[in-house]
């Protein structure tokens, strides 16, 4: 079977299905877990300086399932390396999938006429993934310089085929909103030394102190002869 419509999917008017025990696992209400089909949460440069931060935020309270962010963020994405580059900006989904949807499935087709209505009041099985969003929340945030907000701007609009409400974009400066940035951390590679290097190092440096002593010794005597020959 095919793909539901979103409408199937978008209300939220039942409790939230969300309870998954990782550590312990006897308090695990959900069995199965379906797998997340966001990909990536973090594009782009995000170790440059922006000046200015583009959100997408849902009109309306619905519930947004994974692969309608999900192809909403590849779209956006090739949008904006092919205008921008890759380089130019910093593109961050601002919500997770926490809501594990799920279903009883019916029989369909020819035949199947006294097994389609299925058990009344079934629970169902997951079958994916769905993020609860409120009026007003923030989907995904772009950080971007001035030149290119129009870009960003129209990039973001592109999602609108994909999701199943409404959306808006808001253009500001408060860049910390997005949260912290991921750091790229470049490993140093550290030289094994072998114990004889080290007895040898000890030595030269033990060699070294003596001669600064000797030439500190040497310069007290010569001080002490002056300081007798300007008495006498």
């Amino acid at each position: 079977m095919g793909l539901r419509p979103a409408r199937c999917y978008t209300s939220i008017k039942q409790r939230p299905y969300t309870r998954i025990a990782i550590t312990v696992h006897d308090k695990n209400y959900v069995g199965t877990v379906p797998p997340l089909r966001i990909r990536q949460f973090n594009m782009g440069n995000p170790r440059k300086r922006y000046s200015r931060i583009v959100d997408l935020i849902a009109e309306e309270s619905v519930q947004i399932r994974d692969n309608a962010i999900e192809a909403a963020r590849v779209s956006i994405n090739r949008f904006l390396i092919k205008n921008v580059g890759k380089d130019n900006y910093f593109m961050r989904i601002r919500v997770y999938p926490h809501q594990i949807l799920r279903e009883h499935k019916q029989a369909q087709g020819a035949g199947a006429d006294r097994v389609s209505q299925g058990m009344s009041h079934a629970f169902g099985k997951p079958i994916g993934r769905a993020v609860r969003v409120r009026k007003g929340t923030v989907i995904m945030s772009v950080l971007a310089m001035v030149e290119h907000v129009d870009i960003v701007r129209k990039a973001l609009l592109r999602a609108k085929a994909k999701f199943p409400c409404e959306i808006s974009v808001r253009v500001h400066k408060d860049i910390d909103s997005i949260g912290t940035r991921p750091r790229h951390v470049i490993e140093e590679v550290v030289e094994e030394v072998k114990p004889e290097e080290k007895e040898e190092e000890k030595a030269e440096a033990g060699e070294e102190k003596k001669e600064e002593t000797k030439e500190e010794g040497k310069e007290e005597t010569k001080e002490k002869a002056e300081g007798k020959e300007e008495k006498k």
